[in-house]
């Protein structure tokens, strides 16, 4: 399955540089809708107020990390089924565990390539039922 090139992705990291790479990558791949949020509090904030079809959560963020925003995501009525992805340098098997468990689509430990990126996105996109209509039409 493609990725849909119409996709509103909404990246949130602490870290500028580390946005501008994923942002660089997505662009790669023909995404054009990138939107970006420093901290999990704002991008709660974002996710809201704007389409958002997929996340790109870091998990180390001040104010609010990205597994409470991944917890406030599931727990939303309205945006429970919303594809988040980690991709955090958190790699140790506590982390995946809790990340699972609270409800992520999908986990991607840092550093990763362009080809981890886009395996990942191509796996969400061809098993989230949101995202499927989106590349249909």
């Amino acid at each position: 399955m493609s990725i849909p090139k119409h996709m509103a992705i909404l990246v949130v990291d602490d870290q500028q540089p580390m946005r501008k790479t994923i942002a660089y990558i997505l662009r790669q791949l023909g995404l054009k809708d990138i939107q970006f949020a420093e901290d999990g509090d704002a991008a709660w904030k974002h996710i809201n107020n704007t389409r958002v079809d997929l996340v790109l959560l870091d998990w180390n963020m001040p104010r609010l990390s990205g597994l409470s925003l991944l917890e406030r995501i599931r727990n939303s009525e309205a945006f429970a089924k919303l594809p988040v992805i980690m991709v955090t340098a958190e790699a140790n098997t506590e982390h995946v565990l809790a990340a699972m468990q609270t409800g992520v689509t999908d986990y991607v430990v840092k550093p990763f390539s362009p080809n981890t990126l886009q395996k990942k996105l191509q796996d969400v996109c061809s098993h989230s039922p949101t995202l499927i209509k989106l590349a249909a039409g």
